[in-house]
């Protein structure tokens, strides 16, 4: 006789795990440490011969699938269902005196094994691996197939980021395919790209129902970490009068976002690997663990392969952290936006400071184009916001950024940001056992290649290299310069 109980209340995962085995009493072992884990969507079968009905019947998540069983053994079974449901892994359940048998099934194609008497840590690892593993397939699937359709779902949801690059756009499209997972997300960037924005924008498309919560992490130290993220129960430390909630409880069933997680210390990285590994988290000074349903969202502008190589920054954190990479791009990589950008900040700035949107002369985009922005988006909406408060009225003013751009672009930055064309730390390792040219070569030089990066414009060409443009006009003149 066969026992097929499905809960009434199946919620996670969406598709039911199956168990199939003979013994009654391991079928609720099993059942019931699933659900205790809050895996409540969950089958049960104790007769192998009704496995192919059930699956003809439903899709299943993953399958815990006995060896030792009567009329069709799990070896066998394990054949069929490669061959008709290969979508399906298959974790196998043995004892002790099987696990050879185990073994060869796991080469045969089965996804993983576990020995009776079943250990609690091992099984939930186990089918853990087995659900994540069926989500980065779909979600690898819905990637595919969402690049070929080359459009967006949703480009309302993109509203809040002003571009129109082509390398912006395929993240968006890697944006959509991803957001409605529960598998983290690592944004990289440098300052100002706008990682914020594009978490926000994950959790807009996730579908799911609670707060979207952000905390920069740089600059924690591991006890104010803790507190902020899991809360503390009453009288956890001096002052604690009552309990109090973390940002982990305030973005329940939502999404936190973790800035600036290359910052994070050896002690604070622990706890959020466990976080991320179980699913849970201890609030200062209990003992008793709390679950956790929140996606996490997490960012950095730091270098985390440099980070990795010092031992800054665990390995196995940044494994569970990279399930769902997105890397921003610099504005210099993308000047194309720069137009588009002025425009958006133009009207940003009249409207918040109260004034009519200025002209921008034609040379301010080609002027914008030789900066290097290490501040990046942000570095020009500031940029901006200084222009437009000076400006009285007529034609937007290039004062204001020629100025910016003299003073504020070092040709190489703290975080190795350098301008358009610069590459060497020292003007001499361009020559290296090279006899050095002339003053007047190297004269010719610059003035060629300031004209190349201004596009010909004297104007802007003459600021770059400080001078007049008269006296860069004379220059020009006298070596019948044309830019290419």
């Amino acid at each position: 006789m066969s026992h097929i109980d499905k809960a009434a209340d199946a919620l996670s995962p969406h598709r039911p795990i199956m168990i199939v085995d003979d013994e009654e009493s391991i079928l609720l072992a099993i059942d019931t440490t699933l659900r205790m884990a809050g895996m409540s969507n969950v089958i049960t079968c104790n007769d192998s011969r009704l496995v192919s009905d059930i699956l003809a019947g439903q899709p299943v998540e993953l399958m815990l699938l006995d060896l030792n069983m009567p009329y069709i053994h799990g070896e066998r079974l394990l054949d069929e269902i490669n061959r008709n449901h290969p979508e399906i892994p298959v974790i196998i359940v043995t004892g002790a005196v099987d696990v050879e048998t185990a073994v060869r099934c796991v080469k045969a194609g089965a996804f993983d094994y576990v020995v009776k008497p079943v250990e609690e840590e091992r099984l939930l690892a186990a089918v853990n691996r087995a659900i994540s593993f069926q989500e980065l397939m779909r979600e690898n699937l819905a990637l595919k197939q969402h690049i070929l359709t080359e459009g967006l779902e949703k480009p309302e949801a993109f509203g809040d980021i002003v571009t129109n690059n082509k390398k912006m756009l395929l993240i968006f499209q890697y944006i959509e395919s991803i957001s409605r997972t529960v598998q983290p997300v690592l944004i990289r960037g440098e300052t100002g790209v706008g990682k914020e924005l594009i978490a926000r924008t994950v959790h807009n498309l996730s579908g799911l129902e609670g707060r979207f919560v952000a905390i920069n992490a740089a600059g924690l130290d591991d006890n104010v970490f803790s507190d902020t993220l899991f809360g503390h129960v009453k009288g956890a430390y001096t002052g604690a009068e009552r309990a109090r909630n973390g940002l982990i409880e305030q973005a329940a069933g939502g999404t936190l976002f973790l800035d600036e997680i290359g910052d994070l210390n050896q002690a604070s990285q622990v706890k959020l690997l466990r976080l991320l590994q179980e699913g849970e988290y201890f609030p200062l000074g209990s003992d008793k663990p709390r679950k956790s349903d929140t996606r996490i969202v997490a960012a950095t502008n730091r270098n985390l392969a440099r980070l990795l190589k010092t031992g800054e920054f665990r390995k196995d954190l940044n494994y569970r952290l990279r399930t769902h990479r997105i890397y921003i791009p610099p504005l210099r990589e993308r000047l194309d936006d720069i137009p588009i950008l002025v425009e958006h900040f133009l009207d940003e700035a009249a409207q918040s400071l109260g004034k009519k949107k200025p002209t921008p002369p034609p040379e301010l985009y080609t002027l914008l184009k030789t900066c290097a922005f290490p501040g990046n988006i942000r570095e020009l909406q500031s940029m901006i916001f200084d222009a437009v408060s000076r400006h009285d009225s007529g034609v937007l003013s290039l004062q204001t950024f020629r100025s910016h751009i003299r003073s504020g672009q070092p040709e190489k930055t703290g975080h190795g940001v350098q301008s358009p064309g610069a590459s060497m730390d020292s003007p001499l390792a361009i020559f290296p056992g090279q006899r050095l040219p002339t003053i007047k070569q190297v004269s010719d030089l610059l003035v060629k290649e300031a004209m190349q990066r201004a596009n010909g414009n004297q104007s802007i060409a003459a600021g770059m290299l400080g001078i007049s443009q008269q006296a860069l006009s004379k220059r020009l003149k006298k070596k019948n310069f044309e830019p290419k």
